[in-house]
């Protein structure tokens, strides 16, 4: 049985009633390192509080049941004295002698980053949170969470990211506190994420950055100046519209370089989630590609083994599952040296431009999406406002033309 600490102050219901109801919570005892019962004297029921070390030098604390003050305790929702330090030590990080403690936030990313490698998606996805997420918020259990404290942190963020980034990072965060919840049936407190990581709203605002053929064309140039390798996976984005995660996956094999009509065979991004993720991210589709990146494609990849990784980094390793934490000062580079901001232009902005541009060249809505492994609706979505105000070319040729006005069909006769 664990073991239990005296504390005359706290023990009885009749020692907590003499004391004073306030709303700052009276000290108790320590319970094992960094732990500590408190309790709060209410008008009712007094709450038991629990206070706990982060680790890192600060406490956080959480009020988690009533105290058996006016009524009998159920060993649930109202505790006793004794009850009350089971359960704040349960709550807190674990003891030696109890099982099954509560999962922390901390330890709800790495389960959540063992399933994704499970799954074959990313793993970044588990340690993205991590980069901004405090000490106290890491280590408290995931069971104490509260929706005022997860949209503080969440609105903290603002400024030093994009809305959309926002809810990217609250949606990884979210999974991994559901997935908590769905393996451990003590976690009840499902709208603290629900409501406290909502979406932020109009994030979706489109704020894709489409580039000109010629800019694109510039791009491609000034990465091929900066580093070869870097410059070829640029091209490689810029003519397939593919997604980075998408092309540094490119096999050596995939590369079929007919004389005429070369293409490759890009793997499936996988995006939507679901459980099969590894095996949509086996599949191939067909991308045409110019005969000019089939030929520098082929240079590269010459003598390597058909399994082999398409698209290397210049040092002769792969590029890895999030590619962009290596090339995003090189894109900053080429991005600067053709004269447009980096915190505008992004290598997505090669994806974009390539939807566009192939709408904009009649290409059938189904097949743009085919190509680019997207959904016609996220095409209609997020595209039609660029298609409106970059197909003036296109559109003025169907505008109604006034008639002439009177004179303007006169032509005037030969002296």
């Amino acid at each position: 049985m664990a073991r239990r600490v005296s504390f005359a102050a706290l023990e009885s219901r009749s020692a907590r009633l003499r004391l004073k109801i306030r709303r700052r919570p009276y000290s108790g005892p320590s319970l094992a390192r960094g732990i500590a019962l408190m309790y709060r004297r209410n008008k009712t029921n007094g709450t038991w509080v629990l206070k706990a070390s982060n680790g890192h030098g600060a406490y956080w604390t959480k009020a988690f049941a009533l105290a058996d003050d006016f009524e009998d305790a159920d060993a649930k929702t109202v505790l006793t004295f004794y009850q009350a330090q089971d359960q704040a030590k349960k709550l807190a990080r674990g003891d030696d002698d109890l099982d099954g403690a509560p999962i922390s936030v901390d330890g709800a990313l790495k389960a959540y980053r063992r399933d994704l490698e499970a799954r074959g998606a990313n793993p970044y996805n588990a340690e993205w949170p991590r980069l901004h997420l405090t000490s106290a918020l890491q280590s408290k259990p995931v069971a104490l969470l509260t929706a005022t404290e997860l949209k503080k942190w969440r609105d903290g963020l603002l400024g030093t990211m994009a809305p959309s980034t926002i809810n990217r990072l609250c949606g990884c965060l979210r999974a991994a506190l559901e997935q908590a919840a769905q393996h451990d049936k003590r976690i009840q407190n499902r709208d603290a994420w629900e409501t406290g990581l909502a979406g932020l709203p109009n994030a979706q605002e489109v704020r894709n950055v489409i580039l000109s053929d010629d800019k694109v064309r510039e791009l491609i140039a000034a990465a091929y100046n900066l580093d070869h390798q870097f410059g070829l996976l640029t091209d490689t984005l810029a003519v397939t519209g593919a997604r980075p995660s998408q092309a540094v996956r490119l096999r050596v094999e995939d590369l079929h370089n007919h004389p005429l009509r070369p293409k490759l065979m890009m793997p499936k991004s996988a995006k939507g989630g679901g459980r099969n993720r590894a095996v949509k991210k086996a599949e191939r589709y067909s991308v045409p590609i110019t005969t000019q990146l089939a030929a520098r494609l082929k240079a590269a990849s010459r003598g390597g083994p058909e399994g082999a990784p398409l698209l290397l980094q210049s040092d002769g390793s792969a590029w890895d599952k999030n590619p962009g934490q290596y090339y995003h000062r090189q894109v900053d580079n080429a991005v600067t040296a053709i004269g447009l901001d980096p915190a505008e232009v992004t290598m997505y902005c090669l994806r974009h431009s390539s939807i566009v541009r192939m709408l904009l060249r009649n290409v059938p809505v189904r097949l743009v999406a085919s190509l680019h492994n997207t959904g016609v609706a996220m095409i209609e979505k997020h595209y039609s406002r660029h298609i409106t105000e970059n197909s003036d070319d296109i559109s003025r040729h169907a505008l109604l033309q006034h008639e002439p006005a009177l004179g303007e069909n006169v032509v005037e006769m030969a002296r």
